[in-house]
């Protein structure tokens, strides 16, 4: 049987899985959970940059243990993943070595390990890039009167400084309709930011490819004030190694759903026009003229946050 189909024929039967339970836990759907236990999930690829900071600030957020798959990461991922697995943060590790990128099958997977053995009330699907904030500084009091079983929450992009250190960054990108004018990229950080969601362990049903949509039985979707802070672009060289390791990978994916910023991208860097690209991501030589449109404004929640924070 091609490769493909049992794939599909897998996800189908964990669908039906799913449903089941979900029609099991239908009475307590909507019941706020006093002391919600907060679990979030991590796909991973070479974060060492990133990934401590993002385990100790989530776990002072409020997050009681995470999930990682780690996919062929080559950098020192795999020895900060395990220094934690040993302090008891992180819960479960799974080693992907697919090389084809089938983000929603391995996020499906880490949220089943979530429900079925870490008794997950309520599951958060993270990047290594991604830093949750909840304005009350803990996840449990932000969730423990809700109803509804699904949030949606704000992404912010971060802009990147090449000079200074991620967490001293104080300034946030926004959409702007002048970006075509401007000559920025369409898939730059000036554009649309899609929403995420986190969501209740029971009822879930299925994760939609990036995390921003999934389905529940039954669902109540609610606006909710956490923002996502996205480090997703952390300097030239690395926006470069970046494009390459997730194109490459998201092309040996046979669905083509998805990526599209991922193959536009991959095709300037065979095209050699990458570095180009770069400053129309990020706009390099429009700064001031962006802080005049608003698409770039002052955000020191972070960097007052890490300050705060030095053992971060």
């Amino acid at each position: 049987m091609n490769v493909w189909l049992v794939v599909v024929f897998l996800n189908r039967k964990c669908m039906l899985c799913n449903l089941f339970n979900a029609l099991l836990h239908l009475p307590s759907a909507f019941r706020p959970i006093p002391h919600p236990r907060v679990i979030m999930t991590l796909l991973v690829k070479d974060e060492e940059t990133l990934l401590e900071h993002n385990l100790r600030f989530h776990h002072a957020m409020g997050v009681d243990g995470f999930i990682i798959t780690d996919n062929n990461s080559t950098d020192a991922t795999p020895a900060i993943i395990e220094r934690y697995r040993q302090m008891g943060w992180v819960l479960a590790v799974i080693h992907e070595t697919g090389t084809d990128y089938r983000q929603k099958q391995w996020v499906d997977r880490m949220i089943d390990v979530a429900r079925r053995e870490f008794a997950a009330d309520w599951i958060i699907n993270a990047d290594g890039d991604e830093f949750w904030y909840p304005p009350t500084g803990d996840f449990h009091t932000q969730l423990a009167h809700l109803r509804a079983n699904v949030l949606r929450c704000e992404v912010i992009g971060m802009r990147p400084e090449e000079d200074i250190p991620f967490t001293e960054w104080r300034e946030t990108a926004h959409e702007t309709a002048e970006r075509e004018a401007l000559g920025l990229s369409p898939y730059g950080i000036f554009g649309p930011h899609p929403h995420k969601v986190m969501h209740r362990a029971k009822g879930y049903l299925q994760i939609s490819m990036g995390n921003h949509k999934v389905k529940m039985l039954p669902r109540w979707c609610k606006d909710s004030d956490i923002r996502i802070y996205h480090y997703n672009h952390l300097g030239r060289e690395a926006f470069v190694c970046k494009v390459v390791n997730g194109g490459e990978q998201l092309e040996r994916n046979p669905s083509r759903h998805g990526g599209k910023h991922w193959r536009y991208f991959l095709e300037l860097y065979r095209q050699g026009r990458l570095h180009e690209e770069y400053d129309r991501v990020v706009g390099t030589h429009l700064v001031e003229q962006l802080r005049t449109l608003r698409a770039l404004r002052t955000d020191t929640t972070m960097s007052d946050w890490f300050a705060a924070h030095p053992e971060t």
